[in-house]
């Protein structure tokens, strides 16, 4: 997210360019799925063919077992993000529902928690009461208020099918990437290990340079971080089959 100049923010913060803003409806990001997918197929895929390497497999063998688990672990986690993020929804409604019901049966006290909930906000007197009198006008709103004072809950529409896919396919793009030197049986295992631990820092590297550009944050310093965690990982499973390679007697 580029920083916006003065006359960039100004001009944003005009009355009609507000109310086009406040009025836009609110879309699920989904940036944070295709980043948890493309860390971790990079990382099991990498690690797999680190592991194998470690080990003294073949290349062969490497590949199949990366391309198996690239699928099967990237089903896995679009699967996990859907039930999760299906969780959070169910969450919202039942306590949707629940705050539904108190506006039915005791609305005196739910009016007394709109009240208090803009009492710390540190209104007092005839605003306070205008305050609460206003929300509780609007059933949705006053519904929507208690969500989020009460319940903590965003008011975005979350989208569970949306973010197993974007999981699924960031993780199936990026988990591809260590993959494709093996592919190349003319180079040899130790140049073809190279070239897969160079794309794989290539990829640690720009999902960090992406996080940095939508979240503000230092390019250079986001991309390292990535490329430590991702890396870190990897050197765990090239040493853990390097290890078990002399346990088990492997030739």
């Amino acid at each position: 997210m580029k920083k916006s100049s003065l006359e960039t923010l100004h001009r944003e913060h005009q009355p009609d360019a507000i109310e086009k803003r406040l009025n836009r409806r609110h879309k699920p990001q989904t940036i944070s799925d295709a980043v948890l997918g493309g860390i971790d197929g990079c990382v099991t895929t990498f690690a797999i063919v680190a592991g194998a390497v470690g080990a003294g497999f073949s290349a062969s063998v490497a590949l199949i077992m990366g391309f198996a688990n690239l699928f099967a672990d990237g089903f896995s986690m679009a699967v996990s993000n859907y039930e999760a993020i299906k969780a959070q929804r169910e969450v919202r409604e039942q306590a949707r529902r629940m705050e539904e019901e108190h506006i039915d049966r005791v609305p005196d006290g739910e009016l007394e928690e709109i009240r208090q909930v803009f009492y710390r906000k540190g209104f007092s007197g005839e605003i306070l009461e205008a305050i609460v009198t206003t929300i509780s006008r609007d059933r949705q709103l006053w519904v929507e208020t208690m969500l989020i004072e009460e319940h903590g809950l965003q008011t975005v529409e979350l989208q569970p099918a949306r973010s197993a896919a974007v999981t699924f396919t960031a993780f199936l793009i990026a988990g591809a990437i260590p993959l494709l030197p093996l592919l190349f049986s003319s180079l040899g295992i130790q140049r073809q290990f190279m070239l897969s631990t160079a794309l794989a820092a290539a990829v640690f590297f720009s999902i960090g340079m992406l996080k940095s550009l939508v979240f503000a944050k230092p390019v250079l310093r986001a991309g390292f971080s990535t490329l430590l965690t991702g890396g870190a990982a990897a050197s765990l499973a090239y040493l853990t089959g390097y290890l078990l390679r002399y346990v088990f007697g492997i030739e």
